[in-house]
């Protein structure tokens, strides 16, 4: 295998050879989260920031908690309580954190593109926790990690992501990364949601139905309320009955489907209750993975040694 990427920005740049490194090393790192004492001295030393200019449980919850586990010395930065609320820049915060002599920072911000702008002109490692409505990079590896473990591959798998694919980075980063392992990728939102050159992505459809036909995994996403500016569709009750996955809509998925979604859901919106709570679902497996995934991307960036028993 090449040398691992000195940062992790995204996955449109990623080499297939690294994204099979991660899963692995997140499968082998998995067992770790069933042990009674959930530590290993692996990245002892280590120093990580999370600096987050965007709100998150998921993501900043498994990155502090993959951390802990793994033994690298962590600091979490809010931005709604730190100097960013005083005027000072991106560029200017992340310098004078770096005057801490951090390994890697963690960065989630609303800027597409931040985390590559950062990378141009830090000594650390940046790893990109969700840029704007750009890549979600952890996010897809976490979705391959699960859709392998429950079917033993990737290659030829169909996966239809279904919801607000204008918006969102998990669309772009599972379309980039699905697609590179060799699975068949289907997109579909409402007429309103499409984001511009979506054909470079994955095919494309506004025919849910079209959409689930077949499918081995569903990924619904969620309506951002937030990165809207306009009325996209006429209200959540309309967007559930023509977008929204719901038992009868999923019947038309092979009869083993996996149902994944990548939270916060909007219940009743994008998902009935009855499909995230069903049987078929494996987002909160989705969750469990997201530790394994990020604590793989911490220890091939950092440089760990073997993770001791």
């Amino acid at each position: 295998m090449t040398a691992f990427p000195r940062h992790l920005l995204g996955i449109e740049d990623l080499a297939v050879e690294h994204i099979h490194a991660i899963l692995d090393t997140a499968q082998s790192l998995r067992e770790v989260l069933d042990r009674p004492i959930k530590k290993v001295p692996t990245l002892r030393g280590r120093n990580v920031v999370n600096l987050f200019y965007e709100p998150s449980t998921r993501t900043r919850a498994s990155f502090e908690v993959a951390e802990k586990i793994l033994s690298a010395d962590s600091v979490s930065i809010a931005t709604a309580t730190s100097s960013a609320q005083k005027g000072e820049t991106l560029l200017d915060t992340v310098r004078n954190l770096e005057a801490m002599s951090p390994d890697a920072i963690v960065m989630r911000h609303a800027s597409a593109g931040a985390p590559h702008f950062l990378a141009r002109r830090c000594r650390s490692r940046i790893i990109n926790a969700g840029d704007g409505a750009h890549e979600h990079p952890t996010q897809a590896l976490l979705d391959a990690l699960t859709l392998r473990q429950h079917r033993g591959r990737l290659e030829g798998l169909r996966v239809a992501i279904v919801g607000d694919v204008l918006h969102s980075r998990v669309a772009r980063s599972n379309a980039w990364l699905l697609r590179k392992v060799g699975a068949e990728v289907i997109l579909c939102s409402p007429p309103t949601l499409v984001p511009p050159g979506v054909e470079q992505l994955a095919p494309f459809t506004t025919d849910l139905d079209e959409a689930l036909e077949g499918a081995d995994a569903v990924m619904m996403l969620r309506v951002q309320h937030e990165r809207m500016t306009g009325g996209y569709f006429p209200s959540s009750r309309e967007y559930h009955r023509r977008y929204g996955l719901n038992l009868e809509r999923l019947e038309r998925s092979k009869p083993d489907a996996l149902v994944m979604h990548p939270g916060p859901m909007n219940r009743g919106v994008e998902i009935a209750s009855e499909v995230a709570d069903g049987p078929r679902s494996v987002i909160l497996d989705q969750v469990t993975n997201g530790v394994a995934v990020r604590m793989a991307v911490l220890y091939l960036l950092l440089g760990g040694s073997e993770v001791a028993a």
